[in-house]
């Protein structure tokens, strides 16, 4: 898969989850195969007045090879100057984030509000074309539940510069719920001649290659089905994992957070991670709870050191 000059080593890229995307759980997905890696999404006001824990998120590890920075925002020259800074040169694509469906984030004109604005979305584009990296944009197929505008903002997007486009197979006021509409985005990617990285309901290997021939996507886009299973990028793309439990997985998590972040960050990040790697295994309720009661980085990870709960193989 290609996004401009850009070369991907898979066409299963890792997405931009919100509170979990972090540098750890990026360079996990990397180092599995993930041909693609973003951040979680980042304000560009929050850049431009310099907010502490916007900065935080934009970390990143040799691992992860080519990379994207999400930015959201609905002021095209705001996200232009975010997106020249020098917090922005390491990352290889930029990619704008017009599908979140949070009502704070919708009600200040960005995110999925951006579906009813194709114009102003399009002007966000073209200005964040003149930071001279490959504009990406991920958005999903409507607003209102009932309806489908993603083929005509795909065009928009493609016209105005766009070097890729995510869509997600939800309309906003669905947020997570019923199924993802892969026939839609199986019309988006007829629509355009720009790559289209399918998103929604990829919790497997087998849902990876059904969405593929579904939809006809070049790529495919991996959010919940990678949390607290990274190792979902081995199975897909074949790359061997370089862990033998789970256990081992989420020690090297905790490690790569750590040497980025303070002590309470990364132990207070990490107890929503656990709990995503302890889902469906046998006793990983205690551990959960162990890992809540935390307070220090030391006992979060004797928490797991000492637990069976994660002493299963990496790939079953």
């Amino acid at each position: 898969m290609k996004i401009e000059s850009l070369t991907l080593s898979s066409d299963a890229v890792f997405a931009p989850v919100a509170g979990f995307s972090d540098v750890g759980l990026r360079s996990l997905c990397a180092r599995m195969g993930a041909g693609l890696t973003y951040t979680e999404m980042v304000s560009a006001k929050g850049l431009i007045y310099g907010n502490e824990h916007t900065e935080d998120l934009l970390h990143t590890t040799p691992f992860e090879k080519i990379k994207a920075v999400q930015i959201f925002g609905s002021e095209p020259q705001i996200m232009l100057k975010a997106a020249k800074g020098k917090e922005f040169e390491k990352f290889d694509i930029i990619d704008v984030n017009m599908g979140c469906p949070v009502k704070k984030i919708v009600s200040n004109g960005e995110g999925s509000a951006l579906l009813k604005n194709p114009a102003l979305a399009a002007e966000i584009v073209r200005e964040l074309r003149r930071a001279e990296k490959p504009v990406t944009v991920k958005f999903r197929i409507g607003f209102e539940k009932n309806s489908r505008t993603g083929v005509d903002f795909a065009r928009y997007m493609q016209d105005a510069g766009a070097a890729a486009i995510t869509v997600h197979g939800r309309t906003r006021e669905q947020f997570y719920e019923g199924s993802a509409d892969w026939d839609y985005i199986a019309e988006v990617v007829r629509a355009v001649n720009i790559p289209v990285i399918a998103n929604g309901d990829v919790f497997s290997e087998e849902d990876y290659k059904k969405i593929k021939a579904h939809t006809g996507a070049a790529g495919v886009m991996i959010a919940r089905g990678a949390l607290g299973n990274p190792q979902i990028f081995s199975r897909i793309t074949g790359t061997p994992c370089p862990f033998g439990t789970v256990k081992e997985i989420v020690l090297e998590h905790i490690a790569v957070l750590a040497s980025f972040h303070s002590e309470i960050y990364t132990v207070n990040n990490m107890k929503k991670q656990v709990a995503c790697y302890c889902k469906g295994l046998r006793g990983g309720k205690q551990l959960k709870l162990e890992t809540f009661g935390a307070r220090t980085l030391k006992e979060l990870t004797d928490a797991v050191k000492n637990s069976e709960v994660l002493e299963v193989p990496a790939i079953k």
